[in-house]
């Protein structure tokens, strides 16, 4: 390739008016069909269904099988996400996956999803907000396409937590589970879409949420193993106090910048990681419990596959429709936070 087209192939998204409005053309999710209840839990470790419940909410989480790695579990979200907004994979130009627990270090996940999914002419990379990972990951994909770089991009959030919650720690494996939920973002017609993005992030907060070891920084060694570096370690209580404060403020601001208040919201799609959090934003924005989207149940903590998830069964329900005003939500390790306000655009 000559220097004159390969500079005029990546200038291409210069060249181009871009678009009006992105949007989610379609959506899907997939977890796994082990389930783990709080019972299987009380045989594991020294806890309790209704401790569990009474301060997380969660009463189930679902456990990816042994052969089931991350990208299996992305490639199957995907796949519905794909059939849901009428596109085939080779339309794709863009795969970003949002994950903290890639299938290894490298090549990334995304590369694995393309190949799976036969989407030969996309460009493919991994995306680690922790659980705001999927916001992180819309909004990046949105530019692409606003810009007129891409038309068609899949954004996946995908966790298989079980491989790295350490099952003697009663405090954290009654929190985590695993699965997958995806969207595939292009052009909508103008007044829909994506309004408005708040991202943030706090790296002081580093030391609240973390898998300490397997990098470059602490890699694997005996002593990284017999000291249960491998595992999620988590600061419950001050995970707790950044969470009911950030995810409020980041939407509040998310809407400000959309030109919207919280009397606008028709739907509330938080991050599922305790229902205190939850409640905590419902009442601050005064919602009753219809608007608010709560799987958390049935799911547990799944990081950056909870938001798309939980899109995916609002809308497979017939919950939301064309022109509702969706407030997306989450927060995580990092410390990260976002919100993305969207005026849904599909019939």
């Amino acid at each position: 390739m000559s220097w004159f087209n390969w500079k005029r192939n990546f200038r291409v998204g210069e060249e181009s008016d871009g678009v009006g409005a992105v949007g989610i053309l379609g959506t899907g999710a997939y977890v796994p069909e082990k389930v783990l209840t709080n019972a299987d839990l009380e045989k594991m470790v020294d806890t309790n269904d209704e401790w569990i419940v009474s301060r997380t909410g969660i009463r189930e989480r679902r456990i990816a099988a042994p052969d089931q790695a991350s990208s299996d579990l992305a490639v199957k979200a995907a796949e519905r996400a794909l059939a849901h907004a009428g596109l085939t994979a080779d339309q794709l130009d863009l795969i970003i996956v949002a994950t903290v627990t890639p299938d290894m270090s490298f090549p990334a996940t995304a590369c694995l999803v393309q190949d799976k999914l036969g989407a030969s002419k996309a460009a493919t990379f991994d995306l680690s907000a922790a659980c705001t990972g999927f916001l992180y990951g819309v909004s990046t994909a949105a530019q692409f396409i606003q810009t007129g770089m891409y038309k068609y991009a899949l954004v996946i959030g995908v966790e298989c937590l079980s491989r790295i919650v350490d099952w003697s720690d009663r405090n954290t494996c009654v929190l985590f589970g695993d699965g997958a939920g995806a969207a595939v973002l292009g052009p909508v017609e103008d007044g829909y879409g994506f309004l408005s993005y708040e991202l943030g992030g706090d790296g002081s907060g580093q030391d609240l949420l973390k898998l300490e070891a397997g990098g470059s920084r602490k890699p694997a060694s005996q002593q990284t193993l017999d000291e249960r570096l491998h595992f999620i370690y988590m600061n419950g209580r001050e995970v707790f106090k950044f969470a009911v404060r950030v995810l409020g403020n980041a939407t509040e601001e998310a809407l400000a910048k959309a030109g919207l208040g919280k009397h606008d919201i028709d739907f509330l799609i938080p991050h599922q990681a305790n229902i205190r959090i939850i409640e905590s934003a419902v009442k601050r924005f005064g919602l009753t419990e219809d608007k608010v989207v709560v799987n958390l149940d049935r799911y547990g903590n799944m990081s950056s596959a909870s938001v798309p998830v939980a899109l995916d069964e609002a809308v497979k329900s017939g919950k939301i429709k064309k022109g509702d005003t969706l407030a997306l939500c989450g927060f995580g390790g990092g410390l990260t936070w976002g919100a993305a306000i969207l005026k849904w655009a599909l019939d």
